[in-house]
């Protein structure tokens, strides 16, 4: 076992030795150098209905399980360990990403295979995890490096819906925590409600999302102007979309925000990336977004996203040719009803944090 252990641990590293060998890397732009404690790599990742192979009873995870319309068994479930390990390896370049806000992880046992499974381990990743409502069982979650971040308060926010007291959906994951010069780093990860039984009716749940989270954040920003918080998620919208411009209150353009205001750092990344986070059909959307504090785009701020920009994490092993739309799409782990072991439906999504 522990030979068959070590050999899988070298394929490993092997697969991304090669990937670093390439001339041009993954693509333009893309840092793969060794960052140290200089710069921070954020990560957001919507894992695509990551479940543990067992039932809960409690849950309608049904399909996600070897008796389940998916057939998900402990074969494809170790496929996708080692296809998330890869990608979580591969989007650090030669160093690990610090910390990662993960989404439609099932549980603790999911998250804890990830960081104590796989090569992850020797670089000593934490997580923080609550179980949330949300009735298939899938959370949010965040991953990070305990040498790079430690948190000190952690707590899910509940989101209940005035208009619906019935229907559940995932918590907000609020994080707290200190970074190596000791600032502090007020995280949010989310998981917006998606667009299941039509875009337009499902609106008001998403817009009183945001609403929710807005409250937090101008509560933290309010008693100390200077807070540097950095909200991360699959928001099932657009950064035009009122969820995010209106009620979010989250802005494209740095030379007008107040003290208030965040900044999405997504908003032409379509145009300059020439692709999004997640295709549907013939059109990819930039549903997976950072957005940040005015203190995190401040050149006087000890911490500041560098280059005042994010990044789709576009490597090829995570796309495919489009062979009914054109182009590429993502490499997902289904297609539908059909297993197809790829990545995700979703592409990752990073910031580099510098300290000046």
């Amino acid at each position: 076992m522990k030979k068959l252990l070590l050999f899988l641990i070298f394929l490993n590293f092997t697969f991304l030795n090669l990937l670093f060998s390439q001339e041009n890397s993954f693509f333009k732009g893309f840092d793969e150098d060794i960052r140290g404690g200089k710069s921070l790599r954020i990560v957001f990742y919507n894992l695509e209905n990551f479940f543990d192979t067992r039932n809960d009873s409690i849950t309608t995870d049904d399909d996600f399980t070897s008796f389940g319309l998916k057939h998900w068994g402990r074969e494809k479930y170790e496929k996708k360990l080692s296809n998330t390990y890869k990608t979580i390896a591969a989007i650090g370049g030669w160093e690990p990403p610090d910390i990662i806000g993960v989404c439609e992880v099932e549980n603790r046992f999911v998250l804890s295979d990830i960081i104590y499974g796989t090569p992850l381990r020797k670089y000593k990743f934490k997580y923080v995890h609550f179980e949330s409502p949300d009735p298939r069982g899938i959370d949010v979650a965040l991953i990070y490096k305990t040498d790079k971040f430690k948190p000190i308060i952690s707590l899910p926010i509940h989101i209940v819906y005035p208009f619906d007291t019935i229907s559940r959906t995932r918590d907000i994951l609020y994080v707290c925590g200190i970074l190596p010069n000791k600032d502090t780093l007020h995280l949010f990860v989310n998981h917006f409600p998606s667009k299941y039984g039509g875009a337009n009716i499902t609106i008001p749940k998403r817009n009183f999302v945001a609403s929710v989270l807005k409250n937090v954040v101008d509560t933290i920003i309010q008693k100390n102007s200077n807070s540097k918080v950095l909200i991360m998620g699959d928001f099932n919208d657009e950064p035009s979309d009122e969820s995010i411009v209106k009620y979010l209150n989250a802005k494209c353009d740095t030379l007008s925000l107040n003290t208030t205001d965040l900044y999405n750092l997504m908003c032409n990344l379509k145009k300059i990336e020439n692709i999004g986070s997640n295709k549907f059909r013939d059109a990819w959307s930039m549903i997976d977004q950072i957005i940040v504090s005015k203190s995190l785009i401040n050149n006087n701020s000890d911490w500041k996203v560098k280059d005042n920009r994010a990044f789709i994490f576009k490597a090829e092993f995570l796309l495919q040719t489009d062979e009914t739309f054109l182009g590429v799409k993502t490499f997902r782990t289904y297609n539908g009803p059909k297993y197809t072991g790829g990545f995700s439906d979703h592409l990752p999504v990073y910031i580099d944090l510098i300290n000046n």
